[in-house]
Formats: C-alpha cells, structure tokens, sequence
C-alpha cells in the first residue's frame, strides 16, 4: 500500500513554514547593500545579485603577481555572541582572522566572501555580522564582494549562527613571506592579541561557564570586566601596521599568526629546517582573562599554551640587527610589540621556557 499522503493540515505548505523565510533574507540582504557595496571600488565588476562575483584581475603594476587564499570560521566565539546577545563584531573576528592569515605570505586582500549560517535567520543579527565584515574590509581596502546566507532549520539550533569567511589576496612574487634565511641569534617580536580572538572558545566557554559556574556577566576576578565583553573583543587586525614593514625585502623573514595550536603551532609552520625557536614566556604578561580560565578549569600550563594565544596574536622573525627598528616602529604605529624569544641551531621546533 503507499504511504498515506493525506495533507496534516488544510493549509497549503510553503518554504516559510518549513522554516525557511526567502522574504526576510531578501530585505536582510537589503538592509547591508550600501555598506556592503561602500567595500568596492573600480575592480569590483557587477554588484550584488549576480551568481557568482567578479573582480578584474589586471595588475600592471606588479611584475608576477600572485593570489594568495584562505578560508576559516569564528568558531564557537558565536555562542558567546549568543549568550552576551552582542553581535556587533562577529563580522570583523571572521574578516580580521582571514586577513592576518594571508598576511603571513606578505599578501595584501583583494576581496573577501562571507557566509552566514543559521536555523532561522534574524536580520538584526544578519545585519550585525555583515555590517562589520563590511566595515572590517573597508579599513584594510578589501573589497565584500559576495557570500552566501544559508536558513537551514534542522542542522542548526533555534538561536544558532555560523561564520565563515575566504578571503583572496595578492603579492608580488619576489615579496611573498616566508623569505630569506634566518639564522641562530636572529630575534622573535610578539605583538599583543586584544583577547581570545577567535580560537579556544570551546575550552574556555567550558572552564568558565560549565566549571566555573560563571556568567558573561560577571566580571573578570580581579578586574571590573565583565567576561562577556572580554570574550568578544574582536580579532585583532595586524595588516595596516604589518604590512609597511614586510614591502622592505631585509628585516622581516616570516610571519605566524597565533590562533588554533597557539604560539608552537604555529611559530613552527614558518621556521627553515635545523632551526630551534626559543619563546620567553616571561617577556609578556598574559591578560587577565586567560589567567581566569585557567583558575576556573584547572587547566594546565601546557595545555593554556596549546588552545590558546596567551595574548600574542602574531609572531615575526626579524633580522637580529633589524629587531630593534622593527619594534619602534610597530609600537609607534600602534601596536604593542616587544622582543620575545629567538632562534638557535637545533631541530625544527618551539620551545616555549
């Protein structure tokens, strides 16, 4: 016999009421379209709407241009953005991450696309995320050039986004990083995170919510700051102080952005072979946040160093005459750069003391 197929009900179906507004994503995306297309310039050609983004690719200027990509998400910062009902910088940490990324290569973004992921989509969050993406991209000279907003009831829980980001960049070939060759005595100069950024919200949101017992609400121990707002601060974007520096071809050997795997991670991803990178942890004082999360979980020293930044957001290898320079002028552009460690003959690794 077939199966019954007797309507549940005198109303007709539609997509709406299968949980998926095609109208509301229509006026959400209504709502970004200025601060979207403020992101694009003359290389930007089309607008929103057409299927695929285009962007011309004529670089006379350069002599062998190469693109550089990447591609990564927020995470589970996303839960916290939940939990505090703050949003507002969702967009920038997924535009920031993706930036620093290729910064590593000496690439400066080109274009940038977004998706937007949810069990029921709610412009006002919609339009927090996409405006500060909007707004992330404008300050580095990047283009929002496109992205996908997917309504999926049943893959995601009510309340529920996801954020991702690929971002597409551009480098001369001669002035793409890693370059050169470092060797023992040549320095390593930190440059402060502004927090989290966007890696290790799962073990933190653990320790403090599930352990500890707190609250986003309550305030770092020791601090008047609340966790909630510590938490979101946004992803730190280096590329404005960074990217000056790396166009001199001496000084600046590779570049490491600190995120999932911490400084030893990802210090050891740009290191040549035969060359040991001792990290001082005692030339920086980690925030007070990741002191909290450690009390709170009991999380060991190791283990802190592994998930998260400890408040380094990106690691550079400089000449060991060039550090001195390199600091000042970081710190005279804004950033917050100290020498932290250098390197020595040995195995391919990071040794963190």
């Amino acid at each position: 016999m077939p199966g019954n197929l007797n309507p549940v009900s005198d109303q007709p179906l539609t997509y709406a009421s299968a949980g998926v507004d095609i109208d509301e994503a229509d006026r959400a995306l209504r709502v970004v379209a200025g601060a979207v297309n403020a992101t694009h310039g003359d290389r930007v050609l089309g607008g929103i709407g057409g299927f695929g983004a285009m962007f011309s690719a004529s670089f006379p200027e350069m002599e062998h241009p190469v693109l550089v990509a990447s591609v990564d998400g927020v995470g589970t910062k996303t839960k916290v953005a939940a939990m505090a009902d703050d949003f507002s910088n969702i967009g920038r940490d997924i535009v920031n991450h993706c930036v620093n990324d290729i910064l590593c290569q000496g690439a400066r973004p080109l274009f940038f696309l977004d998706y937007f992921g949810c069990s029921r989509l709610a412009g006002p969050v919609f339009d927090q995320v996409v405006r500060s993406a909007a707004e992330a991209c404008a300050e580095v000279g990047c283009a929002l050039i496109g992205g996908e907003t997917a309504e999926m009831p049943g893959v995601y829980l009510d309340g529920e986004i996801d954020v991702v980001g690929s971002i597409v960049g551009l480098v001369e070939r001669d002035q793409r990083l890693p370059r050169g060759r470092p060797t023992a005595g040549d320095r390593l100069i930190g440059l402060a995170s502004d927090g989290l950024h966007t890696n290790g919200y799962s073990l933190a949101r653990r320790a403090l919510f599930e352990v500890g017992g707190l609250s986003v609400r309550d305030p770092i121990p020791g601090t008047e700051t609340p966790l909630g707002e510590a938490l979101l601060r946004p992803h730190r974007c280096y590329f404005n102080a960074l990217y000056p520096l790396m166009q001199q071809v001496g000084g600046v050997y590779s570049a490491a952005h600190v995120t999932g795997g911490g400084i030893a991670g990802n210090l050891a991803r740009v290191l040549p072979g035969n060359t040991q990178a001792v990290v001082s942890r005692h030339t920086w004082e980690p925030p007070p946040l990741f002191r909290a999360i450690q009390s709170a979980g009991q999380v060991p020293d190791d283990e802190m160093f592994r998930a998260f930044n400890m408040g380094i957001g990106m690691v550079l290898v400089v000449a060991q005459d060039a550090a001195e320079s390199v600091v000042q002028r970081l710190n005279e552009s804004g950033e917050h750069a100290a020498e932290i460690g250098s390197l020595r003959a040995g195995p391919q690794d990071v040794q963190i003391v």
